[in-house]
C-alpha cells in the first residue's frame, strides 16, 4: 500500500499508514528528550504565592509559556522532524492547527530545511498565531469553519500531494517530545502529587500521563472547555464519537473530535477529568495576569481554572499547573479585561 492511502482508522480522523498508534516507551521518551534539550531551553516551574494561598497548597505553575512561539507544541516537532525519513523531508509536511500547533511545526520544519503547510479555519481571528507562522516560513491556508473541518483538508491534500501529514494527536514522536517537560517537573519537584493539565488533542495530557502518573505516581487531571468536551465524553465512556459542534472562545482547546492514540493513554493513566465554563476561563487569565504576571491564553488558562474548581481536594498538596501557551490575540485580551 501507497504511504499516501488512508488506512482504516480507529477513531473520526484519517490516518496513513506512517503513523503509529503504538505509545512511546518510557525509553523512547527519555530519547525524545535529548533531542528537544539540543533546541529547546528547559522551562522555569515557578511558585504561585496567590494561589498557593488560595488553594492552602504548595502550587507551582510549569512556565511552557516562555518557549519558542509561546507554546509546549513545539517541544514535539523537534522530535518528530528529526525522526523524518528522508522521502518526507523531501515532500514536506502539512497539518491543521488553531496556530500554537503550526507555529510548532513550522519552527521545526525551518530548523531541518522542510517546507511546511498549516490548514487554519477561515474562521481563525487570531492574528498572532496566524502571522507567528508566516514568519516562521509555513504556508499558511485558510479552510473550513472550524478545526475540524481544516483537518479533513489537511488529510485529502496530504493523500493527494503526498506530503507527511502531522496527525493533531496519534503521533508517538509529539507525544515523546512533549513528554520531556513531564521528566523536567519529576527533576525539579520530584514530590508533586498532582498535575492538572489542559486538554484538546490530548498530546500534553498523555505526555503527563506517561512521566508524572507512570513513573511517579502522581495524578493527572485533565481539563476541558464545558462547551467543547468530546474529549471527556470519550475519556468517560469509552466511545470516540465526532461532535457536531465546539463551543469555546478557547482556540486552542476547540476541537470536535477525540484521538485514539492519547485518548487510550488518558483512559489508563489519567486519574480524573473535569470541566470548566469560559467565564472561569476569563477570570483565570485575569487572575493570573493580575497576580503572577503570567499573560495564558484561554487553553492555558484551564489548569487554573480547574485548580480553583477542586478547591479544598488539592489543600495540603504540591499541585503542578502547566501553563501551556501565551499567545492570546490582543482584542480578547482587552474584552477580558474589559469585563471584570
Amino acid at each position: 500500500m501507497s504511504p499516501y492511502e488512508p488506512v482504516e482508522s480507529p477513531d473520526e480522523t484519517t490516518i496513513f499508514s506512517y503513523h503509529s498508534l503504538t505509545p512511546p516507551t518510557t525509553r523512547e521518551i527519555y530519547e525524545a528528550q535529548r533531542i528537544v534539550r539540543r533546541y529547546l531551553p528547559r522551562t522555569p516551574l515557578v511558585r504561585s504565592e496567590s494561589l498557593s494561598a488560595d488553594l492552602d497548597a504548595d502550587v507551582y505553575l510549569k512556565r511552557e509559556d516562555v518557549l519558542p512561539t509561546g507554546s509546549f507544541k513545539i517541544r514535539g516537532f523537534y522530535n518528530l522532524v528529526a525522526n523524518l525519513n528522508r522521502e518526507f523531508r523531501e515532500r514536506g509536511l502539512i497539518t491543521s492547527s488553531m496556530g500554537n500547533h503550526g507555529q510548532g511545526m513550522a519552527t521545526a520544519a525551518r530548523e531541518f530545511d522542510v517546507s511546511a503547510v498549516v490548514v487554519v479555519p477561515e474562521t481563525l481571528e487570531n492574528p498572532t498565531k496566524i502571522d507567528g507562522m508566516k514568519r516562521l516560513g509555513a504556508t499558511v491556508v485558510r479552510h473550513g469553519q472550524d478545526v475540524d473541518e481544516a483537518r479533513e483538508h489537511a488529510e485529502r491534500e496530504a493523500a493527494e500531494k503526498g506530503y507527511r501529514y502531522v496527525h493533531g494527536g496519534n503521533e508517538p514522536h509529539l507525544i515523546a517530545g512533549r513528554a520531556s517537560a513531564g521528566l523536567e517537573v519529576m527533576e525539579d519537584c520530584p514530590d508533586v502529587d498532582v498535575v492538572i493539565n489542559p486538554v484538546g488533542g490530548g498530546s500534553s495530557a498523555a505526555a503527563y500521563a506517561l512521566t508524572v502518573s507512570k513513573l511517579l505516581g502522581a495524578d493527572v487531571v485533565g481539563v476541558q472547555a464545558a462547551g467543547a468536551d468530546a474529549v471527556y465524553r470519550a475519556w468517560s465512556e469509552g466511545i470516540i464519537e465526532l461532535q457536531d459542534r465546539a463551543d469555546t472562545f478557547a482556540e486552542g482547546i476547540k476541537t470536535r473530535t477525540p484521538f485514539a492514540l492519547p485518548l487510550g493513554i488518558m483512559r489508563e493513566h489519567l486519574t480524573e477529568m473535569v470541566l470548566v465554563e469560559d467565564d472561569d476561563l476569563r477570570a483565570a487569565i485575569r487572575q493570573l495576569l493580575v497576580d503572577d504576571s503570567v499573560l495564558a491564553e484561554g487553553a492555558a488558562a484551564t489548569s487554573v481554572a480547574a485548580a480553583l474548581q477542586l478547591g479544598d481536594t488539592l489543600a495540603g498538596k504540591t499541585v503542578v499547573l502547566p501553563i501551556s501557551g501565551s499567545n492570546l490575540s490582543a482584542e480578547k485580551l482587552r474584552e477580558i479585561l474589559a469585563n471584570r
